[in-house]
């Protein structure tokens, strides 16, 4: 019996032993966020994160929202598509967390901020390429200049038919699919192509905020042409033909692809994809400080699972060091 009692007892002490054990390998919430390299929250989160902006970030913050739900389900992260000067609109008045944007924040959209008592700064996301496209059915335009660009979409242009930029061309109307004047695409077309002059609007010219409209217009239509943000024409590669682009006449054409984006030669349309971050909610709001940290962490992933390119791994690592140190 008292045998008996002794095996009992040592039985118990290593139970004890393996409990113990067990929980000291346990890795603590905080170590299982720190470098899985998915960012996993390190601490129970909830409520709401707003974001909003360009359509051409769309696509990488709707991946990021979906994955973060998945790790989160108490936080409601939503994210909305008004263009980036439609989101730098809202994040001016503190309306929103997050402001993707295709383009950096101008003067007066930073002057207003600043008004309200608000600091926005940014994060690059990926480096996307503008793409000029036409349909599938276009069998004559593989590549254009700079300066047939410009002779295309310019308003003070006289070229209204293909023919009018290449006698070989068909005598055919062009008609032009453009994001609106909220997008952060239109403004950087603007910028480097046309020179700040006006676009042609009007008859055969379609505007929208929504580039899944764009890409309707064009790919069943031989004489349509427009631009956006690289990923979508990944998605509609079936559908759509991506022109080279001559920056110079004599120059070589090069296209859009994962490596001329990332090394510059696809030039002058290559552009870094921002969000921009309102720094008080990410202060004040545990949720936003987690996302935000969270999209640090897989917006590389989240890039290339959606068409685009990611930085280099410690571009995003560089701005989570700084993103820390907001709190600090």
């Amino acid at each position: 019996m008292k045998n008996l009692k002794s095996l009992s007892l040592t039985f118990a002490f290593i139970l004890i032993l393996g409990v113990l054990a067990a929980c000291g390998n346990a890795p603590n919430d905080a170590e299982q966020g720190e470098g899985n390299g998915e960012g996993a929250s390190s601490e129970n989160v909830s409520g709401e994160v707003a974001i909003d902006g360009s359509s051409t970030v769309f696509p990488i913050m709707e991946n990021l929202t979906y994955q973060y739900s998945q790790k989160n389900p108490d936080v409601n992260a939503t994210v909305n598509s008004s263009g980036s000067g439609g989101g730098f609109k809202k994040a001016t008045k503190g309306e929103i967390d997050l402001s993707n944007a295709s383009r950096e924040i101008k003067e007066e959209e930073k002057a207003k901020a600043e008004e309200n008592g608000i600091q926005l700064e940014p994060l690059s996301l990926a480096y996307d390429g503008l793409s000029v496209v036409v349909s599938q059915k276009n069998d004559f335009v593989d590549e254009l200049s700079v300066e047939q660009l410009r002779q295309i979409f310019k308003a003070s242009s006289e070229a209204k038919n293909w023919s009018d930029i290449n006698p070989e061309w068909p005598n055919e109307p062009i008609e032009i699919f453009s994001p609106g004047h909220d997008s952060g695409t239109f403004d950087y077309f603007n910028e480097v192509i046309l020179e700040e002059e006006p676009m042609k609007e009007g008859q055969n010219t379609t505007l929208s905020e929504d580039d899944n409209v764009l890409v309707r217009g064009i790919k069943d239509n031989p004489n349509a042409i427009g631009f956006f943000g690289y990923a979508y024409y990944a998605e509609n590669k079936d559908a759509l033909k991506v022109l080279g682009i001559k920056d110079g006449e004599n120059a070589e054409a090069i296209k859009p692809s994962g490596e001329t984006i990332q090394d510059g030669s696809y030039t002058p349309l290559s552009r870094p994809l921002f969000t921009y971050v309102n720094v008080n909610a990410y202060k004040e709001k545990p949720q936003v400080r987690d996302f935000v940290e969270f999209t640090l962490n897989n917006a590389g992933k989240a890039a290339e699972e959606v068409g685009y390119v990611a930085l280099p791994e410690e571009k995003y690592q560089e701005q989570l060091d700084k993103v820390k140190g907001w709190t600090e």
